[in-house]
């Protein structure tokens, strides 16, 4: 599994197209022959990019859901609502879908953030607003999130 590193601020066209910064091309080289799948995030006002595998990964896991079950039906359905594939072109553009440029208010001003092993896209506004909020308890939700771990599970 690979993992992104980094934070980086673009430019969108008047066509929704991002110019990937080349430090973030070189990490996402390995997916550029396979494509991507670009879709709405769950929980913010973003969207999340996968490398084609990240993705497949992650339909086997939401494939085993037991579509029987009313709430895992309207889970995949809201989960995948908006999903794309998209290409990095050769110049290092990346095209955002009308709709989902629309979805995360995505102006000119763009802000691509690593999240382990996906890339969030932001509107830089939007980005900037989400950090400030997210710190306020930072260091309480990290004790939560991570408090419990024994020193040798991370390493």
């Amino acid at each position: 599994m690979q993992h992104f590193i980094g934070t980086y601020e673009c430019k969108a066209d008047v066509k929704g197209r991002i110019m990937l910064p080349a430090a973030l091309k070189k990490q996402l080289s390995k997916s550029l022959h396979k494509g991507f799948v670009i879709k709405r995030a769950v929980f913010n006002k973003c969207l999340e990019l996968y490398p084609l595998d990240q993705w497949g990964n992650l339909m086997e896991k939401i494939n085993k859901l037991n579509r029987f079950k009313k709430k895992n039906n309207d889970f995949i359905r809201r989960f995948t609502a908006g999903v794309k594939l998209v290409e990095i072109d050769t110049t290092g553009r990346l095209l955002i879908p009308k709709d989902l440029t629309n979805h995360a208010k995505i102006s000119k001003e763009v802000v691509v953030s690593s999240v382990v092993n996906i890339l969030e896209i932001w509107d830089k506004t939007f980005y900037e607003k989400s950090i400030d909020e997210a710190t306020t308890d930072f260091a309480a939700l990290a004790e939560e999130v991570m408090g419990d771990q024994n020193e040798n599970d991370l390493s």
